[in-house]
């Protein structure tokens, strides 16, 4: 590094110790983003690392994002998810990367901060049930506002009620995506093949490039959080990393369904989309209040049953490799 990343590192060494260290404990139990914290990093220039000074930013590089992301890292990997996926993407918009349509994006992050910041509200105040799922619809609807005019996925029902069905899809898969972070490396056993396949599927021509480097950024992120979620973890998502996570994965497997892949689309997931949604029916048969906590998810019942974490992990793991080879044979037929 030279001085003067060295001393930019140092000096986000020091923010993490002063402003993110003594919240961190307090985040982890409540299970989402401390909502206090953005002024303090707005007020530190570390939102708007990327932006150029004419524009009010630290017109810094894509090695100042890395190092910010891995200062972060060492104190809360939910935080440096989502801050490092948001300011990568944020980046290659203000550098105008060719053929990346920024205007379609940030409407997608403004959705990302939002949802983390309704988590992090509800921490505070306790948000009951159904107010939670309108701010999250709120996310949901500025993602579905952003697809491109002409979207269609399933162009054998009527637009109106295609977008209803995908706006409860999204907000369905925002919520499974939290309800499956129950173990040690769930979800990089589940996001890092997910988004890797997304990035070839980019490659292959079946996305935009603004959806590949989404996916792309995502996986760069979850990579670098698996060392430290590795069982048994030092550190741990919160809702502040799995609830963007979710509304991003919602968003790139909308793209694309609507780009001609509905049934890849559908293949990515499946693992979490089978296990939290046979779950949920389960417990709606037998009567139990589906908002509460519980251990019945197939993961869950595993371990119950005497599987090893890594056990579990291992045979997900490689369940969504053969489900990404299955999407792959779709986009080849």
């Amino acid at each position: 590094l030279d001085q003067v990343h060295q001393d930019f590192r140092a000096s986000c060494r020091a923010f993490v110790d002063r402003e993110v260290r003594p919240l961190v404990q307090r985040a982890e139990r409540a299970g989402g983003f401390p909502g206090e914290l953005w002024k303090p990093l707005g007020a530190a220039g570390l939102l708007g690392l990327v932006t150029p000074e004419s524009h009010g930013g630290a017109d810094g590089d894509a090695l100042a994002v890395a190092l910010l992301a891995e200062e972060l890292a060492r104190a809360s990997g939910g935080i440096a998810v989502t801050a490092a996926t948001v300011c990568v993407v944020a980046a290659c918009v203000l550098i105008s990367v060719p053929g990346f349509n920024g205007h379609s994006v940030w409407p997608i992050l403004a959705a990302t901060v939002f949802i983390a910041v309704v988590g992090a509200f509800d921490d505070v105040r306790s948000i009951a049930v159904i107010p939670r799922l309108i701010l999250q619809a709120i996310a949901v609807a500025i993602v579905l506002a952003a697809l491109p005019d002409g979207w269609r996925a399933m162009p054998f029902l009527p637009s109106w009620l295609e977008r209803a069905l995908l706006g409860l899809a999204i907000l369905w898969f925002v919520n499974l995506t939290n309800f499956m972070d129950g173990i040690d490396w769930m979800t990089v056993a589940e996001v890092v093949p997910v988004t890797a396949g997304l990035v070839l599927f980019g490659l292959m021509g079946a996305l935009p490039r603004e959806a590949t480097i989404v996916a792309l950024a995502l996986c760069g992120a979850m990579i670098g959080f698996a060392p430290i979620n590795r069982p048994v973890a030092r550190l741990f998502l919160g809702d502040v990393g799995s609830l963007p996570i979710g509304l991003l994965l919602g968003w790139l497997l909308t793209v694309l369904a609507g780009s001609g892949h509905f049934a890849a689309a559908l293949l990515l997931p499946l693992y979490y989309l089978a296990d939290a949604t046979i779950t949920l029916l389960r417990r709606l048969m037998r009567g139990e209040p589906v908002w509460h906590a519980h251990r019945t998810h197939f993961y869950q019942r595993a371990t119950d049953n005497g599987c090893s974490v890594m056990q579990i992990i291992g045979r997900v793991f490689v369940l969504n490799i053969a489900l990404v080879a299955l999407a792959a044979a779709t986009l080849l037929t």
